[in-house]
């Protein structure tokens, strides 16, 4: 029998030796690598090829969505579970946009963590059931109706609404536009004055609806 391949990336070595030891008590399932920061799960990604990578949001040098970023772009092949101890709706939103199979909290039961890698292994989506409220009520936020600008946006405005809309963050931005990030900065500040929105997830949705991008 073919084992699924997982490797684990957080940077607490006591969880990752607990996901281990749950995970390989299951005879089709093996870890086959470990990661404790960003670039290290990149490399062990990339070298082990496995087709599910647990990993945590919030690790050194690089977070899970960054990894996520990179990983999405150069094509890896691994379908990718978030695990984390943050119930952050708009986290939850912008990683299943960039293609993860599975968001689940580190409070998970163990019969749940293994549910989410053989869902994983097959492609198929999982996310813990106590947070699919609050992907509803986010989902449900970000598509209500935006009223209009109050002012017309400007052309470098509308460049830098673009690059949101892609997922680049304000030091993306700066580098793309040649500008400092502190001018970024007062741009999305503009722009979420003038189309009276709360956040950058609110611009990307006002952009791709209306077909700004």
């Amino acid at each position: 029998m073919e084992k699924i391949s997982v490797v684990l990336a957080d940077d607490h070595v006591l969880v990752r030796k607990g996901l281990r030891k749950i995970l390989e008590m299951e005879k089709d399932i093996e870890v086959v690598g470990e990661a404790s920061d960003g670039p290290t799960a990149i490399e062990v990604i990339m070298e082990k090829k496995p087709q599910v990578v647990l990993m945590d949001i919030n690790m050194p040098k690089m977070n899970g969505i960054e990894v996520t970023k990179i990983l999405k772009k150069e094509r890896i092949n691994t379908n990718i579970v978030i695990l984390t101890i943050y119930d952050d709706r708009e986290y939850l939103l912008e990683l299943i946009k960039m293609g993860i199979v599975g968001y689940i909290l580190k409070d998970i039961d163990p019969q749940g963590l293994i549910d989410a890698v053989r869902s994983a292994s097959r492609g198929e989506a999982y996310i813990q059931p106590n947070l699919t409220r609050a992907l509803i009520a986010e989902y449900n936020r970000m598509t209500q109706p935006v009223v209009g600008a109050k002012k017309p946006l400007t052309a470098r405005e509308k460049e830098v609404m673009a690059y949101i809309a892609d997922g680049l963050n304000n030091s993306e931005i700066s580098s793309k536009l040649n500008i400092s990030e502190k001018t970024v900065k007062n741009h999305v500040s503009s722009i979420l004055r003038k189309l009276n929105l709360q956040d950058r997830t609110q611009v990307a949705v006002f952009a791709l609806k209306n077909k700004l991008v």
